[in-house]
């Protein structure tokens, strides 16, 4: 068995470091037994900082991935990890590389250029306020506007995902599926894709289970309380992607995904969805809500 190892990793941006924090943790889930000790080191625009930033490789030495846009301060960087034997690495040099060559021209040096207050950036904003203001049924009125409706039973991960499509600049709403409950009117002919969450009812119950914990209401008797009573999670679940299935809407199973990926798909569907209706009604072979979409198991 191999021994388990620990390193540190600096990460050096002169931005906020989403890139870079994105990078690190997409490369470091495909290692095993490794230990990794980040260090972060975010808004670096200045010598005065970056000398802080090289006082801590020198303190704690490991490898160095960095977005930096200013040359001296690249080149300041770059002169001390190789004084001091450390590897480092300009993160977004091979891809800059690679489309500057496809487009035949040079990049700008711009900093943090994905963070500007553009007219994306707004719709960002719009679109959180948006799911603030339409959170687990909330102003159901306010479906006509929303580009995506997520339903399920309640702690099947709508919120969340809601909330990840808004910083895509997503406006969506959600709505539970509660049993005995109708669902609101506006979903009879709903103007935008209506995708439905589903998930395994032992992973349900151990959410609940955890919710009520967190809201102190673990002293509830599990055999009167319905909603983690197994059976009735099971028949909860049942109805809800019945439902679905009736109305022709497309489920995702997120037992097993992430967040990120779950909303990957919603994404998918929404691209369907508008294909769809740019060229008529689907075949039925090809309906999305045909079957549930898999729990995101890595099969070969």
């Amino acid at each position: 068995m191999a021994q388990s190892r620990s390193i540190n990793l600096h990460l050096v941006s002169d931005s906020t470091g989403e890139t870079l924090n994105s990078i690190a943790r997409a490369t470091l889930a495909r290692f095993e037994d490794v230990h990794v000790i980040h260090h972060r080191w975010s808004l670096i625009r200045s010598r005065l900082q970056l000398d802080r930033v090289l006082e801590g490789i020198r303190h704690e030495p490991g490898p160095v991935l960095f977005t930096l846009v200013d040359r001296s301060l690249r080149h300041a960087l770059e002169q001390e990890c190789e004084r001091l034997g450390v590897t480092s690495m300009s993160v977004l040099d091979p891809v800059m590389e690679l489309l500057q060559g496809q487009f035949g021209a040079q990049a700008r040096e711009k900093r943090a250029a994905q963070h500007v207050m553009d007219a994306d950036y707004f719709r960002r904003i719009d679109a959180m306020h948006y799911v603030l203001a339409h959170d687990d049924g909330q102003g159901v009125a306010g479906i006509a506007e929303a580009e995506v409706c997520l339903v399920g039973v309640s702690r099947s991960s709508k919120t969340p995902t809601c909330f990840y499509l808004a910083n895509r600049g997503i406006k969506a709403a959600n709505v539970p599926m509660v049993p005995g409950a109708a669902l609101p009117a506006e979903l009879d002919d709903p103007p935008c894709p209506v995708v439905g969450l589903t998930i395994e009812a032992h992973a349900l119950i151990d959410i609940r289970r955890h919710r009520l914990r967190l809201i102190g209401a673990a002293g509830v008797r599990q055999d009167t309380n319905q909603y983690i009573d197994p059976e009735s999670v099971k028949a909860e679940i049942l109805a809800a992607r019945r439902l679905c299935t009736q109305r022709g809407w497309p489920v995702i199973d997120v037992t097993r995904r992430s967040i990120e990926e779950t909303a990957a798909t919603v994404l998918q569907l929404m691209e369907a969805w508008h294909a769809r209706r740019g060229r008529g009604a689907p075949a039925a072979s090809a309906d999305p809500a045909a079957a549930v979409l898999g729990t995101g198991r890595r099969d070969a």
